[in-house]
């Protein structure tokens, strides 16, 4: 028995190192969740301050009506037992009682209804906004486009940038493991920014919870949302909706700055979308194209088709394919449309495209030679349409 006790001992000792040890080595996340963070996190919005007044209060709520009844309960079966010679006391149809059981209820329903729809009301006014940016969901990943306000034009794909070698164990994990992008939301402090979502594919859903925002983006549907942040930061959210296997990886992160910071990135951003706008017009060679469709391919492809072209599950290898070195009207059309759990890439400019076709149909065991240009795929975008 005292061998039995001290290997328990043991075990616990060990498991508590073990999750201490894994726990102290990594620090808060900047802008997203703390070590042992039991609550939500700190607001940063009028509606956030809202939610954490509602969830304590609702707490607050249910521990009392928990405590009254459970108190009641135990009372009455220790001070009530047949042992003590209580008797069951009979009665039928006490109108006192449906009285009680009716009116307390209500006035608890009421009184924790008012508040709660009151805010639910708030997160739904969505008038008057400063800025609106549209969000689109994909697998896996999320496209962001200014369509009002300030940085009307802007728009880009926000792409999950923790190596595979961190998903894979093969390196140490940073204290921004799987919510970190390559394209950031940057919006100014104090403004109204309202989030209209959609998806391309399946649903979607945009949260970050430091805002008090969580809302659906469901493909064929256009739903809205918005926040004002109060404090300059970076803050950090997910996908809160089951979007298929790489649902894990798909990061939001919101940069908030001042109004001269916000007006500098959106001078900075349109002069770089100017600058990388492709000339339809311009010959590229088979080397600048690879380089490019490397690039586009690794940000966009290779989480599921694999970095070396193999494919795994759904998606087939593309090293070797019969469609990648087939006619080109067939890969034309799988990336502008889709097929089966293949999503369409239309999103992704022409530029692009061209690029990462040139890259698959050239790289692994795949020699066709051939280049595609900017123009050949402007061409057979517009054929599809």
């Amino acid at each position: 028995m005292k061998s039995l006790v001290r290997l328990v001992k043991l075990l616990f000792l060990s498991t508590s190192v073990a999750i201490s040890s894994l726990v102290l080595a990594y620090n808060d996340m900047p802008g997203g969740p703390a070590n042992f963070q039991l609550n939500f996190p700190a607001p940063v919005t009028k509606i956030m301050e809202e939610i954490h007044w509602l969830h304590w209060f609702m707490l607050v709520i249910c521990a009392v009506i928990f405590v009254a009844v459970f108190g009641v309960l135990f009372y009455s079966i220790l001070n009530h037992r047949k042992s003590k010679g209580a008797k069951a006391a009979s009665f039928h149809e006490s109108t006192t009682v449906e009285i009680i059981w009716t009116v307390i209820p209500l006035i608890i329903v009421i009184g924790m209804a008012l508040p709660a729809t009151k805010t639910v009301v708030a997160m739904k006014d969505t008038t008057n906004a400063d800025i609106t940016i549209k969000a689109t969901g994909y697998q896996w990943k999320w496209g962001y486009e200014y369509i009002k306000g300030e940085g009307e034009g802007i728009n880009f794909l926000s792409t999950l940038t923790t190596p595979r070698e961190q998903i894979n164990n093969l390196e140490p994990k940073t204290d921004t493991y799987l919510m970190e992008v390559d394209h950031e939301v940057v919006v100014p402090v104090n403004k109204k920014i309202r989030v209209i979502t959609t998806a391309n594919d399946v649903i979607h859903s945009w949260t970050v919870q430091g805002f008090g925002v969580k809302q659906d983006a469901i493909p064929g549907f256009v739903r809205d949302a918005w926040f004002k942040v109060e404090k300059i930061g970076v803050y950090r959210g997910q996908c809160s909706e089951l979007c298929g296997k790489e649902h894990a990886f798909m990061p939001i992160v919101v940069r908030v700055v001042s109004d001269e910071d916000y007006s500098k990135w959106v001078a900075e951003t349109q002069k770089m979308m100017a600058a990388m706008s492709d000339d339809p017009s311009k010959v590229y060679t088979l080397e600048e194209q690879k380089a490019r469709g490397a690039k586009v391919y690794s940000a966009n492809c290779a989480v599921c088709h694999q970095p070396n072209g193999k494919g795994g599950g759904a998606f087939p290898p593309l090293d070797t394919s019969k469609v990648v070195n087939g006619p080109k009207e067939a890969q034309y059309n799988i990336l502008l449309k889709g097929k089966n759990a293949m999503p369409n890439w239309s999103m992704l400019s022409d530029g692009d495209l061209a690029a990462v076709m040139t890259y698959t149909r050239n790289s692994w065991s795949n020699h066709t030679g051939e280049v595609i240009q900017t123009s050949d795929f402007a061409s057979a975008r517009a054929a599809k349409k």
